[in-house]
This record gives structure tokens, sequence and C-alpha cells, in this order.
């Protein structure tokens, strides 16, 4: 795996996943879609499981998307209609090749896959975060009750603001998990992102969620933080 101190220009493997680099992408993502699901569970009961979050008519034609910012590493994640106001970490794989999110003591953290796109650069860049702990929700309880048109920014290191709008809310089941739907960018040259957590029924049994909550988003303006 990458440096975490190095990171690709724009035109190299940053652009766009290929060959070894996106299958071990997928790989990994597949296994962490299904890993994930193996959460805390709080004792309150996660929106994220909102399955009418898939599919919601788009109440207003969306923005046209805009080209995509000169690299740079994020640094913080702000969802207003999901009160998320949090910062951003690079994250890479963990032993078992799955997406490393940050850990439970830092739940209100965001984490980047540092070996992806960066958010406002060509590609569809990964951004997880945990829905809970034992006691508390995460940073990324309330992300399955976004629709088609809200606002997500990402406050990047070179002091640029990348802002994306959200597209679509997918449900995806850990029997039915597809990485190469989930993760993959629907256009290469637009600058999109990708904002994964658990979602579906809580099992306290098994401790395990059934399901993944996927934001997809694409950048529609830029500003300076």
């Amino acid at each position: 795996m990458s440096d975490p101190a190095s990171h690709p220009r724009p035109g190299s493997r940053g652009r766009l996943l290929t060959g070894a680099v996106w299958i071990t992408l997928l790989i990994g993502l597949w296994l962490w879609g299904r890993e994930i699901t193996e959460g805390h569970g709080s004792s309150v009961t996660p929106t994220t499981g909102d399955v009418a979050a898939a599919g919601r008519p788009v109440p207003a034609p969306l923005p046209p998307a805009r080209p995509p910012l000169p690299a740079a590493e994020p640094r913080t994640l702000t969802i207003k209609a999901a009160g998320v106001d949090a910062p951003v970490e690079p994250r890479g794989l963990n032993p078992a090749g799955a997406v490393d999110p940050p850990p439970y003591d830092r739940a209100g953290t965001v984490g980047w896959y540092r070996r992806g796109p960066q958010p406002g650069t060509p590609g569809a860049a990964v951004l997880v975060g945990h829905v809970d702990t034992d006691n508390a929700p995460a940073v990324f309880y309330d992300l399955g009750s976004l629709k088609p048109g809200d606002t997500v920014a990402v406050g990047r290191a070179d002091g640029s603001t990348a802002d994306f709008t959200v597209e679509d809310v997918s449900v995806f089941t850990k029997e039915r998990f597809d990485a190469a739907k989930a993760y993959g960018p629907r256009d290469g040259k637009r600058a999109e992102l990708r904002l994964i957590t658990c979602g579906g029924d809580f099992d306290r049994a098994r401790r395990s969620y059934s399901a993944n909550i996927v934001v997809s988003a694409y950048l529609t303006g830029t500003g300076r933080g």
C-alpha cells in the first residue's frame, strides 16, 4: 500500500483506479462492505436502516457537474442535512484486506481510502465512517436520511472546498453487496464521492447489521475554506 505522505498527481493513477490497483480496491471494499456490518450496535435505533432512502424522487433537477479540481487531500467533511461536521483522516486496508475505518475511540472521524482518488479529482473518492458505538451514535448515524439534491462539502488541504451534490442513496444487503456497482465511477471524467456506513436492521444476537448505506455524489462547485 502507498505511503500516506505520497499522493497521485492529476493524470496518474489518482485519476482512475485501473488494473491491479482497481481490482485490489474492489476486493478490499467488498470485504469491508461485509465486515463493516459486524458493528457494535447502540441502544438507539440507527436511521441508516431507512431503505426508503433508495430511489426517492428527485425534487428538482440536479445541477450540472463541475470540472474536477487539482489534487489535494481531504481534511474535513460537512453535511448539514445529516448533522456531520467532522475531521477526515487517510486510511488504508487492514490485514484482512478490508478498508480500515477509524477506530471506535474516534467514532466522530471519517476515513478516506488513501489509495483511491482524492475528493474533487476524477474518479470516485471513498469516505467511510461508523454508524454508532456501544452507547452512542457515530459520525454517519444519519447518513441514510440524505436525499438527492442534498449537499456535501469536503475541506481540502490546499484551502479549497469541494462541493458535491447527492444524486442517490442506495442500500446493499450483505448477501447482494456489489462492489463494482457501489464504488465504481459512473463517469470517469467526473469527480465523484461515495459515503459508506452500516445500514439495514441490527441483529443483536449476531451483533451485525444487515446492509450498507452507500451515498453517491458528484462535484458541482468549489470555494475557499
